[in-house]
């Protein structure tokens, strides 16, 4: 519904009532403790009361507040929430050479960081592991806890909006931010991301904000800010956008960032989508913030639904915003909806109500929050190959090897476990965060193999003969191949980096109990699979990787982590794998020529086949499929049944199955839902629907029921698809089939008609 129009000061001023104290000489307003109070000035006698202003009035509602500061306010006060400086430092009046007015009184400060795996402040914060780790835990309890972790070390590191969690709809492994995302599948990627995101707003006495970042179509580094993500209607719905709207749906976070890349030839953050998809039809009711420098117009931008520019004022200052409302290019009811959406996020989220601390703490991280990095690493960890090596149950007296540069927090050429806790970069220390309280994977498998009476050598891996001699000499050998991609850059191949191929298949020779341990930020090729005796894919692993990494080998945790992602065989059985589809072209080549300044076009002409459901559709095995990973025991599906009820308009699933654990050790399985809808429905394959993990004790058998309620078929569009003509979800009539097993190669089945 339009806003009305607030009620301006005739004056172009506020009153002198309002008017903020010894606001020039200070950067930030500091409010007292509880928000409600005192606002700090330099003239104690001229401080406003705010526990007399309406818009700290918490016994009315967030629009209520936000309405009566925006009614109070100037309109250069009011453009001032237009801009993420501006907004969230209320007493500074100069941002590089653009002045305002100083903020009405009683605002808060307001401190954006950048939060994909932790809170990216510095030293003292805990370093989890990536999010496609936490996506192989296919676990919303994890993903909740992660959240609220985050949530409380980012206010005692006197931060309040996280720019996360990310999504993206997983097109192709050569993203090179594909670690900071939930991989290939918009149900699993909504849904953790909901969690996390629920997470990070939990904390009511230190509140923080999230932000799901970045809409949309967002899946390349290539030319990010000059390439064009050409996506049809009903894939942009079914695969791109809907992760963002489970994740809004589920997690309710007060913010969206727009993202670099045009959609169909339009910029992301001047896209009507902004307004007429993700507003209007998702029903997202916070504000949309740019990407830094993702901005490319004031009144295009604005009127899509753009409400907040990143970083500094460059297209909605107040010459720009004034030119437009003069020319008629944009509206006050514009302008003023724009400020209405952030300023009631703000209050909605607890930003008015409870100040940030007056100083950072220098360390935030717990013995909690360690514990939880420490089993996301675990569960998030993917055993893909054991021919029995595993786990490791060494004899008194014998030697495991550990190989690579990577297993060791010392550097060897550049290279060490630090590189790889987090998300790396190509700048700086390569490295986004300090991971300080690091555990090098070689010191804990040192420790733990220490209990078993036996010894560990380490080898840096870099001189292959040397390597291979160090594995002939050993009992067991454990090698470490790792592979960095991350923002600004995609990866030129899957394949491992610092001839981390070549290593593992020398030691491999020497040794045949060799197990490799993968920290890798997407699927990556194994050429040397069939000479090896283990795989365990450890992503990103975080500060306690190397716990997580030694209870595992030795068998203390059995693995659990299933696959978010399809490994394929090689670079050409990728789904994205014409240079139309990716890449892109730039005027017919690969290649953008010398000042070239002309739009990448990237064209997503397998539509809805991304990920696993082109595999399906096209009949082809991949490496590893997506939803696989290995236990320590073995699993039998039998028995599925479904019972649907409540037909087409409120359609109601309850799945039912026999899960028996035919191993000798107790394991849990994380069994994985896909249904099929009636043909009429043009699908290519199953989707996930749903997952529960189950415990067994050796020999157990389980009957395991998923409820599907309506509420969460519905919003999850479970039994949906995009209908192009009607420009609504559609349930179709007919013949459904239920599949459950291990991973996306389910075949376990039962059906159901839907009239």
């Amino acid at each position: 519904m339009p806003l009305p129009l607030l009620r301006r000061p005739r004056s172009g001023r506020p009153s002198a009532r309002w008017l903020a104290v010894g606001a020039t000489a200070a950067l930030f307003a500091t409010l007292a403790p509880g928000g409600v109070g005192t606002l700090a000035s330099a003239s104690a006698e001229d401080a406003t009361d705010c526990s007399t202003v309406p818009w700290m009035d918490q016994t009315k509602s967030a629009d209520e507040r936000a309405r009566s500061l925006l009614d109070a306010s100037t309109q250069h006060q009011l453009y001032r929430w237009l801009v993420e400086q501006p907004a969230n430092s209320p007493q500074q009046t100069d941002f590089r050479g653009v002045t305002y007015p100083v903020q009405i009184d009683c605002t808060p400060t307001v401190v954006y960081v950048d939060g994909p795996e932790g809170v990216r402040a510095g030293a003292g914060v805990t370093t989890y592991p990536g999010q496609l780790s936490l996506a192989s835990t296919w676990d919303t309890t994890l993903a909740f806890a992660k959240g609220t972790q985050m949530g409380d070390e980012a206010f005692g590191k006197r931060k309040n909006v996280i720019l996360g969690p990310g999504l993206s709809g997983g097109r192709t492994p050569f993203a090179g931010r594909t670690s900071e995302y939930f991989g290939e599948d918009p149900v699993l990627s909504g849904v953790l991301a909901g969690a996390q995101a629920r997470g990070i707003e939990s904390n009511t006495d230190k509140p923080v904000l999230s932000d799901l970042k970045h809409y949309v179509a967002n899946e390349q580094e290539t030319d990010r800010q000059t390439s064009s993500s050409n996506v049809g209607e009903r894939a942009f719905k079914q695969i791109y956008e809907l992760s963002f709207a489970i994740a809004s749906d589920e997690g309710s976070p007060e913010s969206v960032m727009c993202s670099y890349n045009q959609v169909n030839g339009v910029y992301a953050c001047e896209n009507p989508i902004l307004q007429t998809s993700l507003k209007d039809q998702v029903g997202f009711d916070g504000y949309v913030m740019s990407d830094f420098g993702s901005v490319h117009s004031t009144a295009a931008s604005l009127n899509a639904g753009m409400d907040q520019e990143l970083n500094r004022p460059i297209w909605f200052t107040p010459d720009k915003l004034d030119a437009a409302l003069a020319a008629g290019e944009i509206t006050q009811q514009r302008i003023e909806e724009a400020a209405f959406r952030v300023v009631r996020s703000y209050i909605r989220g607890g930003l008015f109500d409870h100040p940030l601390p007056t100083t950072a703490a220098d360390d935030v991280s717990t013995t909690a929050h360690k514990a939880t990095a420490r089993r996301i690493s675990e569960q998030g960890s993917v055993l893909l190959k054991n021919n029995g090596t595993l786990p490791l149950q060494p004899r008194d007296g014998e030697r495991i090897a550990v190989i690579g540069t990577t297993a060791a927090k010392s550097t060897t050429e550049g290279k060490s476990a630090t590189q790889l806790c987090s998300i790396p970069i190509p700048f700086g220390s390569g490295n986004t965060m300090s991971c300080e309280d690091l555990v090098a994977p070689v010191d804990a498998l040192t420790s733990r193999a220490a209990i078993d009476g036996t010894d560990v050598v380490y080898d840096a891996g870099t001189d292959l003969e040397q390597a291979a001699a160090v594995a002939a000499d050993a009992d067991y050998v454990v090698v470490f191949g790792y592979e960095q991609n991350g923002e600004f850059s995609d990866p030129a191949d899957l394949s491992l980096d610092g001839n981390g191929d070549a290593l593992i298949s020398a030691v491999a020779a020497a040794n045949p109990r060799t197990v490799v341990v993968l920290q890798t930020g997407t699927a990556v090729l194994m050429p040397w699979l069939d000479e090896v005796a283990g795989v365990l894919e450890n992503w990103y692993g975080g500060e306690q990787m190397g716990p997580a990494i030694a209870r595992l080998l030795f068998g203390d945790v059995s693995p659990t982590g299933k696959l978010p992602m399809t490994f394929p065989r090689s670079e050409d059985q990728v789904p994205t794998s014409t240079d139309a589809q990716y890449p892109g072209l730039v005027d017919g080549s690969v290649v953008r020529p010398d000042g070239n300044t002309s739009i990448r076009q990237v064209d997503y002409t397998e539509g809805l086949e991304v990920g696993y459901r082109w595999y399906q559709a096209e009949d082809e095995t991949p490496l590893f499929p997506f939803g696989y990973g290995l236990s320590y025991t073995d699993y039998r599906y039998a028995g599925v049944a479904v019972q649907a009820t409540g037909g087409a308009k409120r359609p109601h699933l309850t799945v039912r199955f026999r899960l028996t654990n035919r191993g000798e050790r107790a394991g849990t399985e994380l069994a994985q839902v896909y249904l099929e809808l009636p043909a009429k429905a043009k699908e290519p394959s199953a989707r996930l629907i749903g997952w529960k993990k189950v415990a067994l004790a050796s020999g157990q058998t389980r009957t395991v029921t998923l409820h599907l309620d309506a509420r969460t078929v519905a919003r999850r569009h479970l039994l949906q698809y995009w209908s192009t003509s009607g420009d609504a979800w559609r349930t179709p009539s007919g013949a459904y089939r239920v599949l459950v097993g291990g991973s996306s190669e389910a075949t376990r089945s039962a059906g159901f008609t839907v009239k």
